[in-house]
């Protein structure tokens, strides 16, 4: 278990620096693919959190350095005319309020950052910091994000 959440933590990291190179041709799919590298580091958190996987102060503060990387770049996903299409399920409210969206991603990377120093402290730090991630991704997902019906 331990080497598949190395390698998850490391090819969410190789998709992270991969999706610049599709940017210029779809921003949709990209800020996507940058979302499921945060699900992915999240879902590993989570696990860890809960005691679902053994604890490992090394992946977590990978998996929280990784999340902590997606902002700077994701904000700058959503220029005008990707309010649509690519099944996007981004909000109109991001156009609307591009500045309260960047905070929301500061945000982000401020909780994830404190998530990575949190790891190095142990399972108990790591959880609580992991917790205020979740309310911070929560914040977003609400204000900036559309569920699609499946």
């Amino acid at each position: 278990m331990k080497r598949f959440a190395k390698f998850a933590i490391a090819l969410g990291a190789v998709a992270v620096a991969a999706t610049g190179a599709v940017a210029a041709d779809d921003p949709i799919k990209v800020r996507q693919e940058l979302m499921k590298t945060v699900g992915k580091s999240t879902k590993l958190s989570s696990q860890m959190a809960k005691g679902k996987v053994p604890y490992d102060g090394a992946q977590a503060e990978q998996a929280m350095q990784t999340i902590a990387g997606v902002p700077d770049k994701y904000v700058t996903l959503f220029p005008a005319g990707t309010e649509k299409g690519g099944e996007t399920e981004a909000s109109p409210k991001i156009w609307e309020d591009m500045a309260g969206f960047k905070a929301s991603a500061e945000k982000l990377k401020v909780a994830a950052t404190a998530g990575a120093q949190a790891a190095k402290q142990g399972k108990d730090a790591f959880a609580a910091a992991f917790g205020e991630l979740v309310k911070t991704c929560k914040g977003c997902h609400e204000g900036y994000r559309i569920k699609k019906q499946k």
